[in-house]
């Protein structure tokens, strides 16, 4: 399946009731018209990043069909360098990892997968060292990536969580994991029929930033983060982005 996948984050983020914006390196094939009524800063490239992705008994497997240019701090407009929250997003290698230090007043939230991601001359995608990750994880707010993202080495993790504020590790229908405080707690998923995965951890980190700007608790954005990801798997794609009814359940959820 090949998907522009800001949009998961984005989508779910203005479900969740945010004002939001896009900086982005897109080429014509963009599939843009979902996204009618966000606003979106375009670095025109040749082509979109795009990959194909193709799930197995033994796990995913990703092939990089094209990479767009390279974003950095001056495509990021005036206005926007204030904003409650920044979530960066790599897909592959196309984030300046200086602009983990450019917005101050922000919560930033980082998904370092792209960073994290090598590929060989046939695309096919594999882990590897993340190497500017010094530049990155002392200065943000909190950061999420998946296991798959690290190759179930649990070893980055541990290590990762003693460099950063806040870290959650998602693990698909087992949940979440979350590192705070030298604690570390999990989270488990509700069991639900899966039909589509894709963007499921777009959706995840999207509403555990939303929701740890609102309360500052990263526990409770865990739980709310686990909670509306795995409802997103029972549709297949975009229209997995959480509902209203959705949302209202996970936040009611804490009140029981």
């Amino acid at each position: 399946m090949r998907s522009f996948l800001v949009s998961y984050a984005a989508l779910t983020a203005r479900a969740l009731g945010m004002s939001v914006g896009i900086v982005t390196s897109a080429g014509r094939d963009a599939p843009l018209q979902a996204l009618n009524g966000i606003q979106i800063i375009n670095t025109p490239t040749e082509y979109s990043t795009v990959f194909e992705n193709t799930y197995t008994e033994n796990g995913r497997i990703q092939t990089l069909h094209h990479q767009a240019g390279l974003i950095n701090f001056e495509h990021v407009p005036q206005v926007w360098r204030n904003a409650p929250i920044v979530h960066l997003a790599p897909i592959a290698q196309e984030l300046d990892a200086g602009l983990a230090k450019q917005f101050p007043t922000s919560l930033v939230g980082v998904t370092p997968q792209g960073w994290m991601r090598g590929w060989d001359e046939n695309g096919k995608v594999f882990a590897t060292a993340w190497e500017n990750s010094d530049q990155v994880l002392g200065r943000v707010g909190g950061v999420v990536m998946s296991i798959e993202d690290i190759n179930r080495d649990l070893e980055i993790v541990e290590s990762m969580a003693h460099q950063t504020r806040v870290l959650c590790l998602t693990e698909a229908e087992a949940g979440s994991v979350l590192h705070w405080n030298g604690d570390r707690r999990r989270f488990r998923a509700p069991v639900v029929e899966e039909v589509d995965s894709t963007g499921a951890g777009d959706i995840f980190a999207a509403a555990f930033f939303v929701r740890l700007h609102q309360t500052r608790d990263p526990w409770e954005a865990a739980r709310f983060a686990t909670n509306l990801a795995a409802y997103s798997v029972t549709r297949v794609g975009l229209n997995g982005i959480p509902t209203r009814e959705e949302i209202e359940r996970c936040l009611m959820e804490v009140l029981l």
